[in-house]
């Protein structure tokens, strides 16, 4: 089963995470950050992951904490479920529209984290959610999961719409790049016989 749980315990945020990769959806996770859940919420839908868990973070102080420490324990949960990754396929890419909006988003499950986030909102804000966030949430996930991963948005005036197109779009690319290819047979999708390492 491609399943993780992961804690994470700091002077300003306690995460304990669950994600199912054969899941069928549902998120049950509330970090206290509502435009954060909404996020969540759609990316374990669109990608058919089930997560779980459970997040205290120092909300008194900012949004930045919280969001960026569920993003660093979601990466470590994919991977850590992903396991040797045998038979996985690895690479994927999607154009993704919401309304005027139109995000790339390209993955590859290398081992080696790398982000590339060519994103820009034009508020600060999407109700009390910083929208640089966003970005950071991207970068601890990238950096966690060990992933190479590119996301920009071509165009798009809405923030909300934005960040919904970067998130759903992470969503489908994850649940095409581990899906399990029925032609690899179990093999590393890989010439050096091993992906993250």
């Amino acid at each position: 089963m491609r399943r993780a749980e992961i804690v994470r315990e700091t002077k300003e945020t306690k995460v304990r995470l669950s994600v199912d990769l054969d899941g069928t959806g549902v998120c049950a996770l509330s970090t206290g950050i509502g435009f954060l859940d909404h996020m969540l919420d759609l990316l374990a839908r669109h990608a058919r992951f089930d997560i779980s868990g459970a997040v205290e973070g120092d909300l008194h102080v900012d949004f930045h904490h919280t969001t960026e420490d569920v993003g660093i324990v979601l990466g470590q949960a994919v991977r850590r479920a992903l396991g040797d990754m045998a038979g996985i396929t690895r690479y994927a890419d999607v154009h993704l529209p919401m309304d005027e909006t139109l995000t790339r988003v390209a993955l590859d499950i290398s081992g080696r984290p790398f982000l590339v986030f060519r994103t820009s909102f034009p508020t600060q804000k999407i109700g009390a959610f910083d929208t640089e966030l966003v970005r950071e949430f991207f970068q601890a996930f990238a950096s966690s999961a060990a992933v190479t991963l590119h996301v920009e948005t071509l165009y798009g005036d809405n923030s909300h719409h934005i960040a919904e197109s970067c998130f759903k779009g992470l969503a489908r690319v994850l649940r095409a790049a581990v899906a399990i290819d029925p032609a690899a047979a179990g093999q590393i999708p890989s010439t050096k016989g091993a992906l993250g390492v």
